[in-house]
This record gives structure tokens, C-alpha cells and sequence, in this order.
């Protein structure tokens, strides 16, 4: 991981800074901005192998990269971009698409193209922008087909995309809790959502490879195991059901992973009351109450469970908790 701020920089090397830096991280452009002399503005760069995550903040600004900008040498990456704030278009073959919180952007970077971005309200501020480069090679969906998809609206709310945004924020916004090892395993995932999210734009998810395919269903399976938790009717035969498959193909989704569904679910649930009993605003709650609102049915359950993954009582947790 990478991280940079120009603010420790003098103002006036600050937009030069920041020129450079995209250059380096992402490709050369033309950047323009109102605010270029005191350009405030700070990124986070995760690198996982094949793909490059990155978080931006900056103000107000309008970036172009033309034709002759590009050079044959460039390497050949798509971007994904996501607004996290901050509203503005996105332009490429003769498209302009909308760069919404609700929506990937997607732009061919061997292609010309350009952006507008600026702060939700018009007024001063920065803005904050989400993308994920991806090398044309490592998609397994034809080029003329993504072309359709540059510039135009990926939902980012809703399916897969929902996935891949919460995937995707999930690693930039909290990278410590990630060892240096789990990057190939965290690359793969994220590019198999990828895939599967553009697949699911262009209806051609069936051509995707067989992995990628299983990836997607098991982050599908996943996310609604954690959507679900508090529901203590929830289990692996729940979650067959929901998702139209028979309960030993859902156990064959997961071989191999690690972890089975029923393991997924419980310790889903143990997490969230470690975090609630934890919790000072929480403290009113009795320790029964937490466990059910966690999923528990039965108290004494929740115990021996919480007990057997943390090695000590539900109650001890939190007054341990309580001391600091």
C-alpha cells in the first residue's frame, strides 16, 4: 500500500505532485483544475499483483487524456472508477455516461478519453473517487464487447456490482487487516467479480469461465449470509433455498475454502457480539439479548459457541471490554 498527501508539500509544488503522480499510478492526462494553485489532495494505492485499488481525494477537476497522449508502449488497462462523493460525466468513443455514487464507470485507457468531477453541492470541497485498473489481458470477455460498456452506467447498488463495490471499499478503507500473503487469494476475487459484474451488464454471464463463475456465486452466497445473520431461522438449507440451489451443491460451492456455510453463519454471528458486547452503548442490553439479536435462539447455545471461539463467557468479554 501506498499512501500520499500534498498537504506536506509547499503549495506550489502541490498540482505538479499530483500530475505526476497519476502519470505513475495510472496513465498520462491533462489535468485541470480551479484549485491548482493549492492543490490539496491525498491517495491511497493498494497493489494486489494483477489489479491496482485506489482511493482519491481531491478537489474539483477536469482530466483528459487525447490521442496523442498515448503511445503504443502504454500498457493496456481498463479502469473502473466509482465516485464516492462528488458528481460529474465520464467520456469515451463518443459517449458521455454519468460519474454517479450509484454506478461504476468504466474507460479504456489506450483509448482517449475524459472526465468532469466536482463536490456534490457545486460548492467547494473535494471530491472522492474509487477505481480498480485492470490489464485487458486479465479479463476473459471479448474487447469489442467491453468497448460497449466504456462510458456507459455500471450499477454499483445493486447484483454483482453491489458485491464488487463492498469488496472493492472494504480492502482500500481497512488494508491492515489484510496480511502481504492474502493478495494473490484478494486479486483473485476481486478480478472474478469484476468479470462477473461486466458479464452481467452485457448478459453474457454464461460465457464466463467455469472459476469465475463459482467465485461470483460463492461472493453472491457470502454476502447474503452477512445480510441475513440476525435471522436465527438462517441456515445452510436457508440459504440453498434462496439461491435455487440443492444443499449439496451449496457444500460443494464451498470445498476448499476453509470454511463451510454453517461456519460462515456462526461465525458471522460471533462477530457481531463480540463487536456489540463491546460496545458501551450497548451495555443496557443483557448478554441474552445480545446473542439473540446476533442470531442466537437460545442463550445457553450462545454461550458454549462464543465460549469455544473466544475463551471466555459472552459476560467476560465485556467486562474485559469495559476495563480498556
Amino acid at each position: 500500500m501506498t499512501s500520499v498527501d500534498t498537504a506536506g508539500l509547499p503549495p506550489a509544488e502541490r498540482f505538479d505532485f499530483w500530475q505526476d503522480l497519476v502519470a505513475r499510478q495510472s496513465s498520462t492526462a491533462t489535468i485541470r483544475s480551479a484549485y491548482a494553485d493549492d492543490f490539496t489532495a491525498s491517495a491511497r494505492v493498494v497493489d494486489l499483483g494483477t489489479l491496482r485499488l485506489g482511493v482519491w481525494r481531491y478537489p474539483s477537476l477536469e482530466f483528459t487524456r487525447p490521442a496523442h497522449m498515448i503511445d503504443s508502449t502504454d500498457p493496456e488497462l481498463y479502469q473502473l472508477a466509482l465516485p464516492l462523493s462528488g458528481r460529474g460525466v465520464v467520456t469515451q468513443q463518443r459517449r458521455e455516461g454519468p460519474l454517479e455514487k450509484s454506478a461504476f464507470a468504466l474507460v479504456d485507457t489506450v483509448r482517449p478519453h475524459g472526465s468532469r468531477l466536482r463536490p456534490d453541492d457545486g460548492t467547494p470541497g473535494a471530491v472522492e473517487t474509487l477505481t480498480v485498473l485492470v490489464p485487458h489481458r486479465a479479463l476473459p470477455l471479448a474487447p469489442q464487447r467491453l468497448a460497449e460498456l466504456c462510458a456507459a452506467e455500471i450499477p454499483a447498488r445493486t447484483g454483482m456490482g453491489a458485491l464488487l463495490a463492498a469488496f472493492l471499499r472494504r480492502i482500500v478503507t481497512h488494508p491492515e487487516q489484510y496480511a502481504a500473503g492474502d493478495a494473490p487469494h484478494l486479486d483473485r476475487i476481486a478480478l472474478d467479480l469484476i468479470a462477473g459484474t461486466l458479464a452481467g451488464r452485457l448478459d453474457v454471464a454464461r460465457d464466463l469461465p467455469v472459476d469465475t463463475r463459482i467465485t461470483a456465486l460463492r461472493a453472491r452466497v457470502t454476502a447474503f449470509v452477512r445480510q441475513h445473520l440476525t435471522d436465527p431461522t438462517l441456515t445452510p438449507a436457508a440459504v440453498a433455498a434462496a439461491h435455487h440451489l440443492s444443499l449439496r451443491s451449496l457444500h460443494r460451492l464451498f470445498e476448499g475454502t476453509g470454511t463451510t456455510v454453517g461456519g460462515l453463519i456462526r461465525a458471522g454471528r460471533l462477530e457481531r457480539a463480540a463487536r456489540d458486547l463491546s460496545d458501551p452503548r450497548l451495555r443496557r442490553l443483557g448478554v441474552a439479548q445480545i446473542g439473540r439479536r446476533c442470531g442466537f435462539a437460545h442463550p445457553a447455545h450462545f454461550s458454549r459457541a462464543f465460549r469455544a471461539a473466544h475463551g471466555l463467557s459472552p459476560g467476560e468479554h465485556r467486562e474485559r471490554a469495559a476495563r480498556g
